[in-house]
């Protein structure tokens, strides 16, 4: 009997997990599996995934990396391109309008937790599922006859005899994580989006080239909203004219993540996911966890930051000239502009540090190759998905439904 409730129950935390959380268990090859098994065919295709670096070539990487930043950008230089960092973003977006990025349409491959899960749906799975868990308790106490010893007689019958103690616990708990969720920021006045069931920030939107592939996917789910912020304004001013866009469901706004007095607008704990994509980098690196620890209070229990930049030795870092470099694997570009270069161990100290439980952390080396000039480059990113743990009670909640499926 108590293996067919375990199994029952396993079964039943399996389908109870929102797909989007199950995404942390990331593919061996993500964005792609074409592999490069036969190195005379290298120039076969613009793209190879998941490439191998040899020890030299590592060695070639660090040593050019040496050279290029031994020479520093002055420190009044430094502080021009900090205070001035907007000015900088503003004239790139000015220039480039909306024609520089493509459109991140492997946004919804790589991170399935922005597309919401259909609540409704996926209640009823889960009263299903757990009917059927007491069904199968009940069919087999009705068909076995099994020996019963003597001081187990009563907490078996306790156990098994009302079928409705473990639903009795979930209902119990539900209704706590249910009053805890009709007390908090929600009850606030209204804001922007504060009807919706599912919220979406993008930091650091740019001209719309993640928010416009996300908004065609939301138009099947009415009940989510889309936020984007950015600190330069003529790119909020490129999204907010965009024919795709659309008030009713997107909020696009002005923002600058490093100043931590200037307010969001909607309050703290609401979102399900926060989007961070090619943004960290251009932060600099004394100010990064700062930014991490606020966009973590955004995030309701349970929600996910999804992260993705340039990762340590990437081709761009290997291309910066010597007096480009501020400080360690953070360089200024001709425009004004600035990257940082993260290793896999620093992205999962930085986000470790907020709070938030780490569900994926990888590195996403390619080699890029361009057919007519016969060159191979190198391309290295990092990518993450960091989860706020959930409240109290809904791991109580979780901890007793494990110790019921157990007896």
């Amino acid at each position: 009997m108590n293996v067919i409730w375990r199994n029952s129950v396993s079964c039943l935390r399996i389908r109870k997990v929102p797909h989007r959380y199950q995404s942390g268990n990331h593919p061996v090859a993500p964005l792609g599996s074409r592999i490069l098994t036969d190195p005379a065919k290298v120039f076969e295709h613009n793209m190879w995934d998941h490439m191998q670096w040899s020890n030299e070539e590592e060695e070639a990487a660090r040593k050019r990396v040496e050279e290029n930043s031994a020479v520093r950008v002055l420190p009044e230089e430094q502080v021009k391109y900090e205070n001035e960092a907007s000015k900088y973003w503003d004239t790139f977006y000015k220039i480039h309008k909306n024609k520089f990025f493509k459109d991140r349409n492997w946004l919804l491959r790589e991170f399935p937790e922005i597309i919401p899960v259909d609540q409704k749906t996926e209640e009823e799975m889960q009263e299903s599922s757990w009917d059927n868990v007491k069904t199968g308790a009940a069919d087999c106490f009705s068909r076995t006859h099994c020996p019963t010893m003597p001081e187990e007689k009563n907490h078996s019958k306790k156990r098994c005899g009302s079928s409705d103690g473990p639903s009795k616990a979930r209902s119990h708990f539900s209704n706590l994580d249910s009053k805890e969720h009709s007390q908090g920021p929600l009850k606030t006045e209204l804001f922007p989006g504060s009807s919706a069931t599912f919220r979406i920030l993008e930091v650091g939107c740019g001209a719309g080239n993640s928010v416009f592939p996300i908004l065609n996917t939301l138009q099947n789910a009415p009940d989510s909203f889309l936020y984007c912020c950015d600190f330069a304004s003529g790119a909020v001013e490129l999204v907010k004219l965009h024919s795709s866009y659309r008030a009713a469901q997107c909020c696009a706004f002005v923002h600058d993540v490093c100043d931590e007095d200037s307010p969001y607008p909607f309050p703290d704990g609401i979102l399900d996911v926060i989007l961070l994509v090619f943004v960290l980098s251009s932060i600099h690196p004394d100010r990064m966890q700062g930014v991490i620890n606020r966009l973590s209070k955004l995030l309701k229990p349970g929600g996910m930051l999804l992260f993705r930049d340039y990762g340590r030795y990437d081709k761009t870092q290997l291309r910066f000239k010597r007096g480009h470099c501020l400080s360690e694997n953070f360089y200024v570009r001709g425009d004004g502009t600035r990257a940082y270069f993260f290793t896999k161990g620093e992205v999962h100290n930085m986000f470790c540090k907020a709070g938030l439980d780490e569900k994926q952390n990888l590195v996403d080396r390619r080699l890029q190759v361009n057919r007519k000039k016969q060159v191979k480059m190198h391309r290295v990113w990092v990518q993450g998905k960091f989860q706020k743990p959930l409240h109290l009670t809904q791991k109580t909640s979780k901890l007793v439904l494990t110790l019921l499926s157990h007896g």
